[in-house]
């Protein structure tokens, strides 16, 4: 497994804003879950991670 690092990640549909700056590393080994309600970017933010979505604006490492 590898390290996850995002830095103001960002991503929007059309004028949308489903993820706003979102910032936070996971280092290699370690679990982390995403709670929320329902329509807060928790698929949105895993789309990005495994490279399905295109990131509007930020970094990801």
């Amino acid at each position: 497994m590898a390290s996850v690092r995002l830095d103001n990640l960002c991503k929007n549909f059309g004028a949308v804003l489903a993820v706003d700056g979102v910032s936070l590393e996971i280092p290699d080994g370690e679990l982390m879950a995403l709670v929320g309600p329902s329509g807060c970017g928790k698929s949105t933010l895993l789309r990005l991670i495994a490279g399905l979505e295109e990131v509007t604006r930020g970094i990801f490492f």
